[in-house]
């Protein structure tokens, strides 16, 4: 699927936000303050932010409000209900560090647990697409929630526990890579499927559905090289697991942290964008997209 830049930092940008406030929210690191507020304000800056950047992707933005109303049936109705609570009770709890330097430690856990139901929500709207093999996995869920935590104890300053997140990140990542090269074929469908003229024998398409491109080859059919996918996944598992790892063995300082983190945040966001890139969409069947993988 052609990768939106605005779906990019949104998934990107608000995991690395809700990670941060979830280990906020468990008291991680323990500061009040100032230096509390900063820590806040950086998460929020970032689960924020990246909310924004997921309505540039909307046809009608105006109609955002519309999504609070589904909730029994659509999973976007569920992750944005989860983000504001967690929001505001995450803005409560902040408000406790800052002001009153007071931990609220149970209401940070509510907190952190919705922080957390956020992450899985934003998940789920993508592992639910049956249309999309490659997401229909139980590992999808598994890589936002790990790389949310991973990157939630790298920006917390928690060494220990990021340096171990991150190797668990890093090996779900490579996992849901190793299974999603052969998703479309497991999952039985193909142009005998689609059509349902399987029976009579092994349909192709004479010609494409139309004479140039429209919505869907544009949206839907978006290929990428597999030379070109493999040297991304390779700048994906550098950046954001191998350098800051490496880094976080080295006796601490604020500059190899800014480095670590920046090397993180640039290495989630190629990740995400071979994410979608990836992704294929059984209507390219039809197009003779994925004619190879079936």
């Amino acid at each position: 699927m052609h990768p939106a830049p605005s779906v990019i930092f949104f998934t990107s940008l608000s995991g690395l936000g809700f990670g941060l406030l979830f280990f906020l929210g468990l008291g991680y690191p323990g500061s009040t303050g100032w230096v509390a507020f900063v820590f806040f304000a950086l998460a929020y800056l970032l689960a924020v932010g990246g909310l924004l950047a997921s309505t540039f992707h909307l046809g009608h933005p105006e109609r955002a409000l519309k999504a609070f109303t589904q909730w029994r049936s659509s999973w976007l109705s569920r992750e944005a209900w989860c983000a504001v609570l967690a929001l505001v009770i995450m803005g409560v709890v902040g408000l406790g560090r800052v002001f009153f330097d007071t931990h609220w430690t149970a209401l940070g856990w509510l907190g952190a647990a919705f922080c957390a139901a956020t992450v899985l929500t934003t998940s789920m709207i993508y592992t639910q697409l049956k249309t999309v093999p490659r997401w229909n996995t139980a590992l999808t869920p598994m890589l936002f929630l790990s790389f949310a935590a991973a990157g939630g104890a790298l920006l917390a300053g928690q060494i220990e526990t990021a340096r171990v997140l991150l190797a668990l990140a890093a090996a779900i990542q490579l996992a849901w890579w190793i299974t999603g090269e052969t998703a479309l074929r497991r999952s039985g469908t193909s142009l005998a499927s689609a059509t349902g003229l399987g029976h009579i024998g092994s349909p192709r398409a004479f010609e494409p559905p139309h004479t140039g491109t429209n919505y869907l080859t544009r949206e839907m059919v978006f290929v990428v090289g597999r030379s070109h996918a493999k040297l991304l996944r390779l700048v994906a598992v550098l950046l954001a697991f191998a350098v800051p790892i490496f880094v976080l063995t080295l006796p601490f300082n604020h500059m190899l942290a800014a480095v670590a983190v920046l090397s993180h945040v640039a290495g989630v966001l190629v990740s995400r964008w071979l994410f979608f890139a990836e992704a294929e969409h059984v209507v390219g069947l039809y197009y003779g997209a994925h004619a190879s993988r079936t």
